[in-house]
């Protein structure tokens, strides 16, 4: 599940020191603190040891964290709360930033029945279309081959020379 925090406070020619703070609270009880970035990683001890990466950007923009293998248990207020420093030749301001992400972890939920009907209904409609085509095609096979066999017949009628006809032919023949 990842965590998202952003943070678009910096531009590329300003250099800054950015320290990073993440906390979790679970409901009734007080922020304990679980991952923090202070130029490098470190990972506090914690119900979340091992299952927490970091998933930010270099220049410090995306200071999002990915906890994984979520349990029921995690269900909470995560806090990230941004220190930004900037380094200019007069001052050095400094910016801070807090989000706040409410997380409900739930069971993994089961399939709806709206969603199991939709699916049988899918199912149905493939299989009608299916054979509406197949009729279809072969109503117009037969359609086409009825057509063919009446062209045949027609061709046939005005091809053929009566027998009576052929002794009175028109052409001479020479020998």
């Amino acid at each position: 599940m990842k965590l998202l925090c952003i943070s678009c406070m910096k531009r590329e020619e300003v250099t800054a020191s950015t320290v990073v703070e993440w906390f979790y609270r679970p409901d009734g009880g007080k922020d304990e603190p679980i991952y923090e970035y202070r130029k490098t990683n470190h990972e506090f001890p914690s119900r979340f040891s091992g299952r927490i990466q970091w998933n930010g950007s270099k220049d410090m923009q995306d200071v999002s964290i990915t906890v994984l293998n979520v349990t029921l248990n995690d269900s909470g207020i995560y806090t990230c709360n941004i220190t930004r420093e900037f380094e200019f030749e007069i001052h050095r301001p400094l910016f801070t930033s807090s989000r706040l992400i409410h997380l409900t972890v739930v069971e993994e939920a089961g399939e709806d029945f709206t969603s199991v009907i939709s699916e049988i209904m899918m199912y149905i409609l493939l299989v009608f279309l299916t054979l509406w085509l197949l009729i279809e095609m072969v109503y117009c096979y037969r359609k086409v081959s009825k057509a063919e066999e009446a062209a045949q017949e027609n061709a046939t009628d005005y091809l053929a020379i009566p027998s009576e006809n052929k002794e009175n032919c028109a052409v001479p023949v020479e020998e």
